[in-house]
Protein backbone atom coordinates (compact mmCIF):
# COMPACT_ATOMS: atom_id res chain seq x y z
CA UNK A 1 0.00 0.00 0.00
CA UNK A 2 2.74 2.52 1.07
CA UNK A 3 4.40 1.76 -2.09
CA UNK A 4 1.23 2.24 -4.41
CA UNK A 5 0.76 5.87 -2.58
CA UNK A 6 4.67 6.55 -3.23
CA UNK A 7 4.34 5.50 -7.29
CA UNK A 8 0.82 7.47 -7.36
CA UNK A 9 2.55 10.68 -5.86
CA UNK A 10 5.48 9.93 -8.36
CA UNK A 11 3.48 9.73 -11.23
CA UNK A 12 1.72 13.12 -10.23
CA UNK A 13 5.09 14.50 -9.63
CA UNK A 14 6.39 13.71 -12.80
CA UNK A 15 3.12 14.95 -14.98
CA UNK A 16 3.05 18.27 -12.59
CA UNK A 17 6.94 18.73 -14.23
CA UNK A 18 5.71 18.42 -17.51
CA UNK A 19 2.94 20.41 -17.96
CA UNK A 20 3.71 23.24 -15.52
CA UNK A 21 7.69 23.25 -16.58
CA UNK A 22 7.75 27.13 -17.73
CA UNK A 23 6.74 28.05 -14.33
CA UNK A 24 10.42 27.64 -13.14
CA UNK A 25 10.47 31.17 -14.88
CA UNK A 26 8.93 34.09 -12.49
CA UNK A 27 5.85 36.23 -13.34
CA UNK A 28 2.38 35.12 -13.98
CA UNK A 29 0.98 33.09 -17.16
CA UNK A 30 -1.92 35.24 -17.80
CA UNK A 31 -4.47 33.58 -20.03
CA UNK A 32 -8.01 34.49 -20.94
CA UNK A 33 -9.62 33.63 -17.16
CA UNK A 34 -6.70 33.10 -15.75
CA UNK A 35 -5.46 36.11 -14.25
CA UNK A 36 -3.61 35.92 -11.06
CA UNK A 37 -2.10 39.61 -9.80
CA UNK A 38 0.68 40.26 -6.90
CA UNK A 39 -2.03 40.99 -4.28
CA UNK A 40 -5.98 41.01 -4.54
CA UNK A 41 -7.42 43.21 -2.67
CA UNK A 42 -10.57 41.97 -0.20
CA UNK A 43 -13.38 44.39 -1.73
CA UNK A 44 -16.65 43.78 -1.27
CA UNK A 45 -17.70 44.61 -4.65
CA UNK A 46 -14.89 41.82 -5.90
CA UNK A 47 -16.13 39.19 -3.31
CA UNK A 48 -19.43 39.96 -2.82
CA UNK A 49 -19.99 41.29 -6.51
CA UNK A 50 -23.82 42.60 -6.39
CA UNK A 51 -23.71 44.11 -10.18
CA UNK A 52 -22.24 41.51 -12.11
CA UNK A 53 -22.99 38.16 -12.73
CA UNK A 54 -21.76 35.87 -9.57
CA UNK A 55 -19.21 33.85 -12.59
CA UNK A 56 -16.58 34.14 -9.55
CA UNK A 57 -18.40 33.91 -6.64
CA UNK A 58 -17.06 32.47 -4.09
CA UNK A 59 -13.68 32.22 -6.37
CA UNK A 60 -12.90 35.42 -6.40
CA UNK A 61 -13.29 35.57 -2.24
CA UNK A 62 -10.72 32.40 -1.89
CA UNK A 63 -8.23 34.27 -3.58
CA UNK A 64 -8.28 37.31 -1.89
CA UNK A 65 -7.94 35.57 1.45
CA UNK A 66 -5.39 33.51 0.33
CA UNK A 67 -3.19 36.96 -1.13
CA UNK A 68 -3.72 38.58 2.30
CA UNK A 69 -0.56 35.23 3.17
CA UNK A 70 0.76 34.05 -0.26
CA UNK A 71 1.86 36.35 -3.28
CA UNK A 72 -0.15 36.26 -5.84
CA UNK A 73 2.70 34.48 -8.36
CA UNK A 74 3.39 31.58 -5.67
CA UNK A 75 -0.56 31.21 -4.76
CA UNK A 76 -0.59 30.84 -9.23
CA UNK A 77 1.83 27.61 -8.95
CA UNK A 78 0.50 25.80 -5.53
CA UNK A 79 -3.33 26.14 -7.29
CA UNK A 80 -1.97 24.59 -10.62
CA UNK A 81 0.28 21.86 -9.28
CA UNK A 82 -2.33 20.80 -6.78
CA UNK A 83 -4.50 20.62 -9.77
CA UNK A 84 -2.52 18.07 -11.31
CA UNK A 85 -1.74 16.06 -8.10
CA UNK A 86 -5.13 15.96 -6.94
CA UNK A 87 -6.68 14.64 -10.25
CA UNK A 88 -3.59 12.19 -10.50
CA UNK A 89 -3.88 10.54 -7.19
CA UNK A 90 -7.59 10.71 -6.67
CA UNK A 91 -8.28 8.60 -9.75
CA UNK A 92 -5.51 6.25 -9.16
CA UNK A 93 -6.65 6.14 -5.73
CA UNK A 94 -10.43 5.11 -7.07
CA UNK A 95 -10.24 2.89 -9.60
CA UNK A 96 -11.26 -0.37 -8.06
CA UNK A 97 -8.17 -2.52 -8.63
CA UNK A 98 -5.25 -4.09 -6.75
CA UNK A 99 -2.87 -3.43 -9.35
CA UNK A 100 -0.39 -0.60 -9.46
CA UNK A 101 0.19 -0.41 -13.06
CA UNK A 102 -3.50 0.27 -13.50
CA UNK A 103 -3.57 3.06 -10.80
CA UNK A 104 -0.83 4.65 -12.48
CA UNK A 105 -3.01 4.04 -16.14
CA UNK A 106 -5.71 5.80 -14.27
CA UNK A 107 -4.28 8.79 -12.53
CA UNK A 108 -2.24 9.55 -15.78
CA UNK A 109 -5.15 9.25 -18.50
CA UNK A 110 -6.92 11.42 -15.91
CA UNK A 111 -3.99 14.23 -15.75
CA UNK A 112 -3.73 14.11 -19.42
CA UNK A 113 -6.83 14.83 -20.52
CA UNK A 114 -8.30 16.91 -23.69
CA UNK A 115 -10.46 18.38 -21.42
CA UNK A 116 -7.99 18.94 -18.71
CA UNK A 117 -5.55 20.42 -21.92
CA UNK A 118 -8.17 22.90 -23.17
CA UNK A 119 -9.55 24.15 -19.70
CA UNK A 120 -6.39 24.71 -18.61
CA UNK A 121 -5.32 26.75 -21.80
CA UNK A 122 -8.17 29.10 -21.69
CA UNK A 123 -7.46 29.38 -17.90
CA UNK A 124 -10.20 28.00 -16.36
CA UNK A 125 -8.83 26.82 -13.28
CA UNK A 126 -11.49 26.91 -10.84
CA UNK A 127 -13.51 24.90 -13.01
CA UNK A 128 -10.22 22.81 -13.08
CA UNK A 129 -10.47 22.59 -8.62
CA UNK A 130 -13.80 20.66 -9.20
CA UNK A 131 -12.07 18.43 -12.22
CA UNK A 132 -9.35 17.61 -9.87
CA UNK A 133 -11.49 17.26 -6.50
CA UNK A 134 -14.15 15.04 -8.36
CA UNK A 135 -12.59 11.71 -7.62
CA UNK A 136 -12.27 12.62 -4.13
CA UNK A 137 -15.94 13.39 -4.16
CA UNK A 138 -17.04 10.01 -5.70
CA UNK A 139 -14.76 8.27 -3.19
CA UNK A 140 -16.71 10.07 -0.65
CA UNK A 141 -19.95 9.82 -1.50
CA UNK A 142 -19.47 5.49 -2.08
CA UNK A 143 -17.88 5.63 1.08
CA UNK A 144 -21.03 7.98 2.53
CA UNK A 145 -18.05 9.88 4.32
CA UNK A 146 -20.27 13.17 4.68
CA UNK A 147 -17.50 15.28 5.99
CA UNK A 148 -15.42 14.84 3.28
CA UNK A 149 -18.15 14.69 0.16
CA UNK A 150 -18.96 18.44 1.70
CA UNK A 151 -15.76 19.72 1.75
CA UNK A 152 -14.97 18.57 -1.72
CA UNK A 153 -18.39 19.76 -2.96
CA UNK A 154 -16.91 22.91 -1.68
CA UNK A 155 -14.21 23.05 -3.78
CA UNK A 156 -15.86 22.16 -6.58
CA UNK A 157 -18.51 24.82 -5.74
CA UNK A 158 -15.70 27.59 -6.37
CA UNK A 159 -17.21 28.26 -9.48
CA UNK A 160 -21.60 27.68 -10.26
CA UNK A 161 -20.39 25.46 -12.79
CA UNK A 162 -18.38 23.29 -11.00
CA UNK A 163 -20.97 23.40 -7.79
CA UNK A 164 -24.07 22.02 -10.08
CA UNK A 165 -21.72 19.59 -11.85
CA UNK A 166 -20.65 18.15 -7.87
CA UNK A 167 -24.44 18.35 -6.81
CA UNK A 168 -25.64 16.33 -9.81
CA UNK A 169 -22.73 13.43 -9.18
CA UNK A 170 -23.97 13.59 -5.69
CA UNK A 171 -27.32 13.16 -6.18
CA UNK A 172 -26.63 10.13 -8.70
CA UNK A 173 -24.47 8.49 -6.45
CA UNK A 174 -26.01 8.70 -3.03
CA UNK A 175 -28.99 6.52 -2.17
CA UNK A 176 -32.40 7.99 -1.40
CA UNK A 177 -32.11 7.90 2.21
CA UNK A 178 -29.08 10.28 2.28
CA UNK A 179 -30.65 12.97 0.20
CA UNK A 180 -31.80 15.26 2.80
CA UNK A 181 -28.52 15.17 4.28
CA UNK A 182 -26.88 15.67 0.65
CA UNK A 183 -29.23 18.32 -0.12
CA UNK A 184 -28.41 20.77 3.07
CA UNK A 185 -24.79 20.01 2.25
CA UNK A 186 -24.97 21.11 -1.06
CA UNK A 187 -27.38 23.97 -0.12
CA UNK A 188 -24.63 25.65 1.81
CA UNK A 189 -21.47 24.82 -0.35
CA UNK A 190 -23.71 26.94 -3.21
CA UNK A 191 -24.82 29.22 -1.20
CA UNK A 192 -22.20 31.81 -1.86
CA UNK A 193 -23.41 32.44 -5.76
CA UNK A 194 -26.83 31.19 -5.12
CA UNK A 195 -27.45 33.90 -2.69
CA UNK A 196 -25.22 36.25 -5.43
CA UNK A 197 -27.84 35.49 -8.52
CA UNK A 198 -30.46 36.24 -5.81
CA UNK A 199 -29.57 39.43 -4.23
CA UNK A 200 -27.61 40.89 -7.31
CA UNK A 201 -28.82 43.45 -9.57
CA UNK A 202 -27.27 42.13 -12.67
CA UNK A 203 -29.49 40.66 -15.08
CA UNK A 204 -30.16 37.13 -14.74
CA UNK A 205 -31.06 35.94 -17.88
CA UNK A 206 -28.03 35.45 -20.60
CA UNK A 207 -28.12 36.87 -24.72
CA UNK A 208 -29.07 33.92 -26.59
CA UNK A 209 -26.33 34.01 -28.88
CA UNK A 210 -23.74 32.93 -26.20
CA UNK A 211 -25.14 29.67 -26.71
CA UNK A 212 -24.22 29.21 -30.52
CA UNK A 213 -21.16 30.93 -29.72
CA UNK A 214 -19.95 28.56 -26.76
CA UNK A 215 -21.27 25.38 -28.34
CA UNK A 216 -19.03 22.55 -28.63
CA UNK A 217 -16.90 21.97 -31.89
CA UNK A 218 -15.42 19.63 -33.76
CA UNK A 219 -11.62 19.17 -33.47
CA UNK A 220 -10.93 17.35 -36.28
CA UNK A 221 -12.43 15.74 -39.58
CA UNK A 222 -14.41 13.51 -36.66
CA UNK A 223 -16.30 15.96 -35.50
CA UNK A 224 -18.12 17.49 -32.38
CA UNK A 225 -19.76 14.29 -31.14
CA UNK A 226 -16.21 12.41 -31.31
CA UNK A 227 -14.13 15.61 -30.11
CA UNK A 228 -16.79 15.44 -27.32
CA UNK A 229 -16.51 11.43 -26.51
CA UNK A 230 -12.52 11.83 -26.46
CA UNK A 231 -13.21 14.55 -23.55
CA UNK A 232 -12.43 17.61 -26.07
CA UNK A 233 -14.65 20.07 -28.31
CA UNK A 234 -13.93 23.12 -26.49
CA UNK A 235 -15.84 26.23 -28.18
CA UNK A 236 -12.46 28.07 -28.45
CA UNK A 237 -10.06 26.67 -31.36
CA UNK A 238 -6.79 28.53 -30.06
CA UNK A 239 -6.86 26.67 -26.86
CA UNK A 240 -7.45 23.54 -28.07
CA UNK A 241 -3.77 21.44 -28.62
CA UNK A 242 -2.72 21.62 -32.33
CA UNK A 243 -2.30 17.52 -31.83
CA UNK A 244 -5.71 16.88 -31.39
CA UNK A 245 -6.56 17.92 -34.99
CA UNK A 246 -4.59 15.07 -35.97
CA UNK A 247 -5.62 12.70 -38.33
CA UNK A 248 -5.46 9.53 -36.38
CA UNK A 249 -6.88 11.23 -33.01
CA UNK A 250 -10.29 10.12 -33.90
CA UNK A 251 -9.96 6.24 -34.05
CA UNK A 252 -7.57 6.65 -31.29
CA UNK A 253 -10.45 7.96 -29.34
CA UNK A 254 -13.04 4.73 -30.58
CA UNK A 255 -10.28 2.88 -29.01
CA UNK A 256 -10.55 4.89 -25.74
CA UNK A 257 -14.48 4.49 -26.06
CA UNK A 258 -14.20 0.57 -26.70
CA UNK A 259 -11.27 0.12 -23.82
CA UNK A 260 -13.93 2.13 -21.60
CA UNK A 261 -16.86 -0.33 -22.63
CA UNK A 262 -14.45 -3.45 -21.87
CA UNK A 263 -13.79 -2.07 -18.40
CA UNK A 264 -17.30 -0.60 -17.67
CA UNK A 265 -18.24 -4.14 -17.20
CA UNK A 266 -15.42 -5.12 -14.56
CA UNK A 267 -16.12 -1.86 -12.57
CA UNK A 268 -19.96 -2.36 -12.61
CA UNK A 269 -18.66 -5.54 -10.48
CA UNK A 270 -16.35 -4.30 -8.08
CA UNK A 271 -17.42 -1.08 -7.70
CA UNK A 272 -21.49 -0.73 -8.97
CA UNK A 273 -22.40 2.68 -8.62
CA UNK A 274 -24.68 5.30 -10.40
CA UNK A 275 -21.54 7.93 -11.88
CA UNK A 276 -22.75 6.55 -15.36
CA UNK A 277 -25.84 8.34 -15.24
CA UNK A 278 -24.36 11.76 -13.88
CA UNK A 279 -21.95 11.23 -16.46
CA UNK A 280 -24.14 10.29 -19.27
CA UNK A 281 -26.20 13.28 -18.54
CA UNK A 282 -23.36 15.24 -19.04
CA UNK A 283 -22.23 14.03 -22.08
CA UNK A 284 -25.52 14.40 -23.26
CA UNK A 285 -25.88 18.27 -22.45
CA UNK A 286 -23.02 18.46 -24.68
CA UNK A 287 -24.24 17.20 -27.43
CA UNK A 288 -27.40 18.76 -27.27
CA UNK A 289 -25.19 21.78 -27.75
CA UNK A 290 -24.25 21.40 -31.20
CA UNK A 291 -27.72 21.18 -32.06
CA UNK A 292 -28.97 24.82 -32.58
CA UNK A 293 -32.97 24.05 -32.36
CA UNK A 294 -33.89 27.46 -30.41
CA UNK A 295 -34.22 25.61 -27.29
CA UNK A 296 -31.46 26.60 -25.26
CA UNK A 297 -31.32 29.58 -26.72
CA UNK A 298 -34.91 29.70 -25.63
CA UNK A 299 -33.83 28.89 -22.05
CA UNK A 300 -31.02 31.55 -21.92
CA UNK A 301 -33.29 34.07 -22.68
CA UNK A 302 -36.01 33.31 -21.26
CA UNK A 303 -35.20 31.34 -17.35
CA UNK A 304 -33.00 33.28 -14.99
CA UNK A 305 -29.71 30.96 -14.38
CA UNK A 306 -30.15 28.83 -17.72
CA UNK A 307 -26.92 30.98 -18.57
CA UNK A 308 -24.94 28.08 -16.91
CA UNK A 309 -25.57 25.63 -20.04
CA UNK A 310 -24.14 27.84 -22.51
CA UNK A 311 -20.54 26.43 -23.15
CA UNK A 312 -21.99 22.65 -22.17
CA UNK A 313 -18.74 20.79 -22.63
CA UNK A 314 -17.73 21.83 -19.10
CA UNK A 315 -20.74 19.14 -18.40
CA UNK A 316 -18.33 16.27 -20.07
CA UNK A 317 -16.12 16.53 -16.59
CA UNK A 318 -18.21 12.99 -14.55
CA UNK A 319 -17.93 11.35 -18.11
CA UNK A 320 -13.96 12.35 -18.27
CA UNK A 321 -13.24 10.54 -14.85
CA UNK A 322 -15.86 7.43 -15.97
CA UNK A 323 -14.15 7.38 -19.20
CA UNK A 324 -10.67 7.07 -17.75
CA UNK A 325 -11.61 4.66 -14.80
CA UNK A 326 -13.19 2.12 -17.37
CA UNK A 327 -10.31 2.24 -19.67
CA UNK A 328 -7.79 1.79 -16.88
CA UNK A 329 -9.83 -1.58 -16.04
CA UNK A 330 -10.25 -2.19 -19.57
CA UNK A 331 -6.47 -2.12 -19.99
CA UNK A 332 -5.77 -4.21 -16.79
CA UNK A 333 -8.44 -7.06 -18.87
CA UNK A 334 -6.74 -7.37 -21.76
CA UNK A 335 -3.46 -7.55 -19.60
CA UNK A 336 -4.28 -10.68 -17.75
CA UNK A 337 -5.40 -12.01 -21.37
CA UNK A 338 -2.22 -11.35 -22.36
CA UNK A 339 -0.71 -12.60 -19.19
CA UNK A 340 3.20 -12.58 -18.28
CA UNK A 341 5.27 -9.99 -20.00
CA UNK A 342 2.95 -9.23 -22.78
CA UNK A 343 0.53 -8.16 -20.14
CA UNK A 344 2.81 -5.99 -18.90
CA UNK A 345 4.24 -4.71 -22.09
CA UNK A 346 0.27 -3.14 -22.40
CA UNK A 347 0.05 -1.80 -19.41
CA UNK A 348 3.51 0.60 -19.98
CA UNK A 349 1.95 1.06 -23.62
CA UNK A 350 -0.61 2.52 -22.36
CA UNK A 351 0.33 5.11 -20.40
CA UNK A 352 3.06 6.22 -23.94
CA UNK A 353 -0.28 6.29 -25.63
CA UNK A 354 -1.88 8.46 -23.62
CA UNK A 355 0.52 11.14 -23.37
CA UNK A 356 1.61 10.22 -26.90
CA UNK A 357 -1.98 11.00 -27.81
CA UNK A 358 -1.55 15.01 -26.98
CA UNK A 359 2.29 15.52 -26.28
CA UNK A 360 1.53 19.22 -26.73
CA UNK A 361 0.26 19.30 -23.06
CA UNK A 362 3.69 19.27 -21.87
CA UNK A 363 5.98 22.20 -21.10
CA UNK A 364 2.62 24.26 -20.87
CA UNK A 365 1.06 23.41 -23.90
CA UNK A 366 4.04 23.68 -25.46
CA UNK A 367 4.98 26.36 -24.77
CA UNK A 368 1.53 28.50 -24.81
CA UNK A 369 2.07 29.33 -21.14
CA UNK A 370 4.34 31.51 -20.46
CA UNK A 371 4.99 33.67 -17.40
CA UNK A 372 5.11 37.22 -17.89
CA UNK A 373 6.05 40.43 -15.17
CA UNK A 374 3.29 43.40 -14.87
CA UNK A 375 5.24 46.40 -16.11
CA UNK A 376 5.81 49.31 -13.45
CA UNK A 377 2.81 51.27 -14.60
CA UNK A 378 0.20 48.67 -12.95
CA UNK A 379 2.07 49.16 -9.61
CA UNK A 380 2.36 53.04 -10.16
CA UNK A 381 -1.26 53.15 -10.86
CA UNK A 382 -2.48 51.01 -8.09
CA UNK A 383 -0.49 53.36 -5.63
CA UNK A 384 -2.22 56.48 -6.96
CA UNK A 385 -5.58 54.91 -6.53
CA UNK A 386 -5.11 53.51 -3.35
CA UNK A 387 -3.82 57.40 -2.42
CA UNK A 388 -7.47 59.01 -3.21
CA UNK A 389 -9.76 55.58 -3.29
CA UNK A 390 -12.65 56.06 -5.66
CA UNK A 391 -13.98 54.16 -8.63
CA UNK A 392 -12.56 53.45 -11.83
CA UNK A 393 -13.22 53.43 -15.51
CA UNK A 394 -11.14 51.14 -17.59
CA UNK A 395 -11.28 51.80 -21.10
CA UNK A 396 -11.39 51.28 -23.57
CA UNK A 397 -14.52 49.09 -23.22
CA UNK A 398 -13.67 45.79 -23.07
CA UNK A 399 -13.50 42.74 -21.11
CA UNK A 400 -10.62 40.80 -21.97
CA UNK A 401 -7.60 42.45 -23.94
CA UNK A 402 -4.28 41.85 -25.73
CA UNK A 403 -1.07 43.09 -24.22
CA UNK A 404 2.26 43.57 -26.22
CA UNK A 405 3.96 42.28 -22.98
CA UNK A 406 2.12 39.62 -22.59
CA UNK A 407 2.56 38.75 -26.31
CA UNK A 408 -0.49 39.68 -27.52
CA UNK A 409 -1.93 36.88 -25.92
CA UNK A 410 -6.01 37.03 -25.05
CA UNK A 411 -6.81 38.14 -20.76
CA UNK A 412 -9.27 39.06 -18.64
CA UNK A 413 -8.62 42.64 -17.54
CA UNK A 414 -6.63 42.51 -14.82
CA UNK A 415 -7.56 45.99 -13.55
CA UNK A 416 -10.53 44.81 -11.35
CA UNK A 417 -7.97 42.79 -9.28
CA UNK A 418 -5.02 44.39 -9.48
CA UNK A 419 -6.03 48.11 -8.22
CA UNK A 420 -7.60 48.14 -4.67
CA UNK A 421 -10.66 50.58 -5.75
CA UNK A 422 -14.01 49.01 -7.61
CA UNK A 423 -12.99 48.93 -11.46
CA UNK A 424 -16.08 48.68 -14.14
CA UNK A 425 -15.06 47.01 -17.31
CA UNK A 426 -17.44 46.11 -20.30
CA UNK A 427 -18.78 42.41 -19.67
CA UNK A 428 -19.95 41.79 -23.71
CA UNK A 429 -17.76 39.04 -25.26
CA UNK A 430 -16.99 38.92 -28.63
CA UNK A 431 -16.72 35.41 -29.73
CA UNK A 432 -16.06 35.54 -33.31
CA UNK A 433 -18.88 36.72 -35.37
CA UNK A 434 -20.91 36.85 -32.10
CA UNK A 435 -21.77 39.67 -29.74
CA UNK A 436 -22.77 38.12 -26.46
CA UNK A 437 -24.44 40.80 -24.40
CA UNK A 438 -23.12 40.96 -20.81
CA UNK A 439 -25.77 41.46 -17.51
CA UNK A 440 -24.12 44.41 -16.15
CA UNK A 441 -27.41 46.94 -16.22
CA UNK A 442 -24.47 49.91 -15.15
CA UNK A 443 -23.03 49.87 -18.71
CA UNK A 444 -26.17 50.92 -21.06
CA UNK A 445 -26.04 54.76 -20.03
CA UNK A 446 -22.24 54.75 -20.25
CA UNK A 447 -21.83 53.22 -23.52
CA UNK A 448 -24.45 55.68 -25.06
CA UNK A 449 -22.35 58.81 -23.96
CA UNK A 450 -19.08 57.17 -25.32
CA UNK A 451 -21.06 56.00 -28.74
CA UNK A 452 -22.56 59.73 -28.83
CA UNK A 453 -18.79 61.34 -28.39
CA UNK A 454 -19.55 62.78 -25.22
CA UNK A 455 -17.05 62.67 -22.27
CA UNK A 456 -16.18 59.68 -20.32
CA UNK A 457 -16.33 62.24 -16.99
CA UNK A 458 -19.89 62.50 -16.17
CA UNK A 459 -19.07 62.59 -12.02
CA UNK A 460 -19.60 58.64 -11.54
CA UNK A 461 -15.79 57.81 -11.58
CA UNK A 462 -12.78 59.45 -9.59
CA UNK A 463 -10.31 57.60 -12.03
CA UNK A 464 -10.37 56.92 -15.38
CA UNK A 465 -7.53 53.71 -16.59
CA UNK A 466 -6.96 54.31 -20.08
CA UNK A 467 -5.33 51.34 -21.16
CA UNK A 468 -5.08 52.05 -25.43
CA UNK A 469 -5.76 54.59 -28.02
CA UNK A 470 -9.67 56.05 -27.13
CA UNK A 471 -11.25 58.83 -29.39
CA UNK A 472 -10.12 62.28 -27.53
CA UNK A 473 -13.70 63.40 -26.98
CA UNK A 474 -13.51 60.60 -24.38
CA UNK A 475 -11.07 62.27 -22.20
CA UNK A 476 -12.23 65.17 -22.21
CA UNK A 477 -12.53 66.97 -18.89
CA UNK A 478 -10.48 64.36 -17.12
CA UNK A 479 -7.00 65.59 -15.55
CA UNK A 480 -4.05 63.69 -16.56
CA UNK A 481 -2.42 62.29 -13.46
CA UNK A 482 0.37 59.81 -14.96
CA UNK A 483 1.23 58.87 -18.14
CA UNK A 484 3.67 55.20 -19.07
CA UNK A 485 4.16 53.55 -21.70
CA UNK A 486 1.41 51.11 -20.89
CA UNK A 487 -1.01 53.22 -18.94
CA UNK A 488 -2.49 56.57 -18.74
CA UNK A 489 -4.65 57.64 -15.37
CA UNK A 490 -6.80 60.46 -15.36
CA UNK A 491 -8.91 62.19 -12.23
CA UNK A 492 -12.20 63.87 -12.81
CA UNK A 493 -12.64 67.10 -11.13
CA UNK A 494 -16.43 66.65 -11.41
CA UNK A 495 -16.22 63.44 -9.40
CA UNK A 496 -18.74 63.38 -5.94
CA UNK A 497 -17.94 61.32 -2.94
CA UNK A 498 -21.27 59.48 -2.57
CA UNK A 499 -21.52 56.81 0.01
CA UNK A 500 -21.13 53.12 -0.65
CA UNK A 501 -24.13 50.93 0.24
CA UNK A 502 -22.44 48.10 1.69
CA UNK A 503 -25.40 46.24 3.40
CA UNK A 504 -26.29 45.45 -0.36
CA UNK A 505 -22.81 42.94 -0.05
CA UNK A 506 -23.87 41.59 3.08
CA UNK A 507 -26.04 38.87 2.44
CA UNK A 508 -23.04 37.63 0.11
CA UNK A 509 -20.79 37.93 2.50
CA UNK A 510 -22.35 35.72 5.69
CA UNK A 511 -22.74 33.25 3.16
CA UNK A 512 -19.14 32.96 2.25
CA UNK A 513 -17.99 33.52 6.23
CA UNK A 514 -20.45 30.16 6.71
CA UNK A 515 -19.28 28.10 3.68
CA UNK A 516 -15.98 29.18 5.09
CA UNK A 517 -16.83 27.90 8.71
CA UNK A 518 -18.66 24.97 7.61
CA UNK A 519 -15.36 23.94 5.53
CA UNK A 520 -13.01 24.44 8.65
CA UNK A 521 -15.39 22.12 10.32
CA UNK A 522 -15.44 19.38 7.99
CA UNK A 523 -11.40 19.32 7.68
CA UNK A 524 -11.34 19.52 11.71
CA UNK A 525 -13.59 16.39 11.61
CA UNK A 526 -11.67 14.51 9.02
CA UNK A 527 -8.34 15.32 10.19
CA UNK A 528 -9.47 13.79 13.75
CA UNK A 529 -10.93 10.70 11.73
CA UNK A 530 -7.32 10.34 10.39
CA UNK A 531 -5.34 10.42 13.87
CA UNK A 532 -7.94 8.16 15.44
Amino acid sequence: MVRDRLALNLAAGVIMAAILAPFVRPGYVLRYDMNFVPAQPLRPDLIAPVDSAPRAVPLDAAVSLLNTVIPGWMLQRLVLAAIIWAAVVGAGRLVPTESIAVRLVAGVGYGWTPFLAERLLIGQWGLLIAYAALPWLVKAALTRNFPALFLTAALCALTPSGGVIAAIVCLALLPWRDWWLAVAGLAVANSPWLVAALAGEAGSRSDPAGVAAFAARAENWGGAIVALLGTGGIWNEQTTPASRSFALVPFLTLGFVILGIIGYQIMRQRMPNRLPIAAGAGLLLAMLSTVHNGTAEWLAGHVPGAGLLRDAQKFVLPYALLLTLCVALGVERLARRLGGEPGRVLLAGMLAVIVGVMPDLAFGGAGAMKPVSYPSDWERVATLVAAQPGPVLSLPLSEYRRYAWNDRVVVLDPAPRYLPSPVLTDDTLIVGEHVIRGEDRRLTELKARLSAGLPAADGRFRWVLVQSPVPASALDGLQLIHQGPDLSLYRDPAFTESGVDTRRHLPILLAEAVLLLAMIVAAVTIAAAARR
